[in-house]
């Protein structure tokens, strides 16, 4: 990995490390919205901060009690939306809400039914290509997907699914012109970090494998500010 020169670096100290049980591990991971559909043909919307991927298989950790769980085992399309830093208002407004009712005992107290979480995230829908459930229009990246395994985790509480990405739909003011790479200057994932939300820093460098490399000799450009309005 290409990292920042030496002397940039900061001196070695001595670390005192604590042995702490924090009540969650998100120690900093992408926040998506997956749009999955429901018994009625009518759309769920939720907010999910476990999710990474493998090559084309995006791997997703979702509650067993939610909606979205229920969904994906019986009707496997899916799209996972990806929202810019600034849209967090409207993850966040998800947040307290539920597909399910009645409300699964799980869910924290504040949790209440919502049968359309589109309008009450003041978001709006696009028309997806391959899959039914739509996408959320105005983020920068979407994915439509199918679930192709859907099992439960090692503890019982949660329930891993992996989903192949069947068509990315991507931002033309993140793409590299002429090509069908995302820019990484102009495209910064919605972090949620110990659930806090962020965005990404300068960049420190890139990886020898990187297919849009650039000179990082000089100070590391800021992400583009893409999709200022959360709506």
């Amino acid at each position: 990995m290409n990292t920042a020169p030496p002397s940039t670096l900061p001196a070695p100290t001595a670390a005192t490390h604590l042995a702490i049980e924090p009540s969650i591990l998100y120690f900093g991971t992408p926040v998506v919205l997956l749009s999955t559909e429901n018994q009625d043909g009518s759309f769920n919307l939720a907010p999910i901060s476990s999710a990474w991927a493998l090559g084309k298989t995006v791997v997703i950790g979702l509650g067993h009690e939610g909606q979205t769980a229920y969904n994906l085992g019986s009707r496997p399309g899916l799209v996972i939306n990806l929202p810019a830093p600034l849209q967090w208002p409207a993850v966040e407004r998800l947040a307290p809400l539920t597909g399910r009712n009645p409300v699964p005992s799980g869910k924290p107290k504040d949790c209440r039914f919502e049968p359309d979480k589109f309008a009450a995230a003041g978001l709006t829908s696009e028309p997806s290509h391959l899959v039914r459930p739509p996408r959320v229009a105005g983020f920068p990246i979407q994915l439509e997907a199918r679930a192709e395994r859907v099992r439960p985790d090692a503890s019982g509480e949660f329930v891993i699914v992996e989903a192949l990405v069947r068509k990315v739909h991507a931002d033309s003011r993140i793409v590299i012109p002429g090509t069908g790479h995302i820019d990484p200057a102009a495209w910064s994932p919605l972090i949620y970090n110990f659930r806090h939300y962020f965005g990404l820093g300068p960049e420190l460098g890139h990886s020898y494998r990187t297919q849009t490399p650039r000179d990082t000799e000089g100070p590391a450009a800021e992400p583009a500010r893409t999709h200022t309005t959360t709506t």
